[in-house]
């Protein structure tokens, strides 16, 4: 793939920042949009803009084929066995967040486990925490590697009969490890649990493959994979989805309603109650378009080749320090520079039309692990080049000799 061709379909890469050409490396929090997206979502607004599922009008019938039409692309996208199994959502925080507070409660008693790990973003772990202390049950962690990963050995010691769900992100959104949920997922069947996949910081970079991993949910946003904000998706096998209950209520999940009691639609409907989010659907849609077109294969090797490279670079400057292991990575770096906070790095890098990302990364467990307060951040994606790692590195050299002479 070339980089430097698919970076002229982002118009917002095309403008300066206070002088500088922008070198946008906080993929991570949220992707930038191609043309092709931003065309798809207007396109809906402009001739398609109507409520799904309800009118028999040409208006109704073209909305209700794009929103459906896009449910169809994730299931492909992700290799789900059916259509039904795609739950839109808002992203993966609503993901998990449904199947912790409608899954969770049906299986969990006082003393069962929830087994996760303390690299989980916040969204991955908030959701267990008070489902656990709602039921009773434990909350349970897999210690990490000195190095940030996780031990096949360690998974096995911590999952227990006793333990009813194991969660876990397949790539940290901070220290780039990509975790073994195939092999854990194993562990967790064999005892009787099902396994929980934040795929936030997955779906967009690399293929993904659901029945192959066998987890039994699998949650994604659709902002971090060129999609639009507020979309995201939540598999989960068909079974399971239809031992739950809905969490909303109202319109458009509903089968029958009567004064007293009520019946569901079936799946998918009955967990999207009320007006779904239509052309964020249809924006994820043309995202996933974009993605296959360039090929998955071809962006986790493009964003490999720009990981080590920028691994080799970083690790030129004197003083800095850079988390998480070197293997089994994705597209990011997580470091912090000598005696320079890492707010201030970020401050000084967009001087220089550098956008990194600084802070607690919304895995504060995993700092205090790290013994850090916060750290910098820098993320790629498929538009990113040498040449921005080249720029982040130069004015992190300069950001260093900045504070080197106020002191």
């Amino acid at each position: 793939m070339n980089a430097e061709e698919i970076r002229k379909q982002f118009p917002i890469l095309g403008q300066e920042i206070n002088g500088h050409p922008l070198v946008y490396l906080d993929s991570a929090a949220t992707s930038q949009k191609p043309i092709a997206v931003i065309e798809a979502v207007k396109h809906y607004y402009e001739w398609e803009n109507s409520n799904v599922h309800r009118g028999v009008h040409t208006l109704g019938s073209r909305a209700t084929d794009a929103y459906e039409g896009a449910r169809q692309k994730v299931a492909k996208f992700i290799n789900a066995r059916r259509t039904q199994e795609i739950i839109f959502t808002r992203g993966t925080t609503t993901a998990l967040n449904l199947v912790a507070s409608s899954y969770g409660p049906s299986v969990l008693s006082e003393g069962d486990e929830i087994v996760i790990t303390p690299m989980e973003h916040h969204s991955n772990l908030i959701p267990w925490q008070q489902l656990a202390l709602r039921t009773g049950a434990v909350l349970k962690y897999i210690p990490l590697q000195p190095d940030g990963s996780v031990s096949l050995a360690d998974a096995e010691s911590t999952i227990t009969p006793k333990t009813k769900i194991v969660s876990m992100a397949y790539v940290s959104n901070v220290l780039g490890v990509i975790n073994p949920v195939k092999e854990i997922a194993e562990i967790a069947h064999r005892h009787g649990a099902v396994m929980v996949i934040d795929g936030a910081q997955s779906t967009p970079h690399m293929k993904v493959d659901v029945q192959d991993l066998d987890c039994d949910f699998y949650a994604l946003s659709g902002h971090k994979m060129c999609g639009p904000t507020g979309i995201g998706a939540l598999y989960g096998k068909k079974a399971l989805l239809e031992s739950m209950e809905p969490v909303e209520f109202g319109g458009e999940m509903i089968d029958d309603v009567g004064l007293y009691e009520s019946t569901w639609k079936e799946l998918p409907w009955k967990f999207e109650g009320g007006t779904p989010i239509i052309a964020g659907a249809v924006g994820l849609g043309a995202a996933i378009d974009f993605l296959e077109e360039i090929g998955m294969d071809e962006i986790a090797r493009h964003e490999s080749v720009l990981a080590n490279y920028a691994m080799d670079r970083l690790s030129e400057i004197e003083g800095i320090t850079i988390y998480g292991p070197k293997k089994r990575h994705v597209g990011l770096a997580t470091f912090n520079l000598e005696g320079v906070h890492p707010h201030d790095v970020a401050t000084v890098l967009d001087a220089s039309g550098v956008a990194i990302r600084a802070g607690h990364h919304c895995c504060q467990p995993l700092m205090r692990w790290l013994e850090v307060g916060s750290t910098a951040r820098a993320s790629f994606y498929l538009y990113n080049t040498e040449q921005d790692v080249d720029r982040l590195v130069s004015a992190l050299i300069q950001t260093k000799e900045y504070f080197s002479d106020a002191t």
